[in-house]
């Protein structure tokens, strides 16, 4: 049984080469991806709020992983979109360089999925094959599939 971040994977809204270096430049990249998607019922909106909910407070959770999100009226349903940079993004406030960011949009109506998601994605993580695997994922599908495969194992053990 697929669990709820693997609903959200889509090879279509994974980019495996950003190429910005800078952290709003690299954020425009990787949301950018959402322009367009069915459940983003304002882009431009969502797009404003993901960059204010970055400035409020750090998204990085370490080991070169950034998750900026927003909360928002501007989508219907949770949206995903990724982004791996093998040059790497400086968040100056962190003093962190980041290789994978997960840009995240949830309907401020539904916390729990979005904590959920969150919750699912740090356990995938903490494991250094997992975080491995990501950065050697040859193409989108194949990101997708450790994302999915991890999901798998954490949902078997619970």
């Amino acid at each position: 049984m697929a669990g709820l971040l693997s609903k959200l994977l889509d090879p279509s809204r994974i980019a495996l080469a950003v190429s910005a270096t800078k952290r709003t430049a690299a954020l425009n990249e990787v949301a950018r991806q959402l322009d367009g998607h069915p459940c983003v019922t304002n882009y431009a909106g969502f797009y404003q709020e993901l960059l204010a909910r970055d400035r409020l407070d750090t998204t990085c959770l370490g080991n070169a992983i950034a998750l900026p999100h927003a909360r928002t009226e501007h989508v219907s349903d949770l949206v995903l979109a990724i982004g791996r940079s093998p040059a790497g993004v400086v968040f100056e406030k962190d003093g962190e360089t980041v290789h994978l960011l997960f840009v995240l949009g949830t309907p401020k109506s539904n916390p729990m999925a979005y904590l959920q998601v969150v919750s699912t994605l740090c356990k995938i993580f903490k494991d250094p094959a997992n975080r491995a695997a990501l950065l050697e994922a040859g193409t989108p599908e194949a990101f997708a599939a450790v994302l999915s495969q991890a999901e798998d194992k954490l949902l078997a053990r619970s």
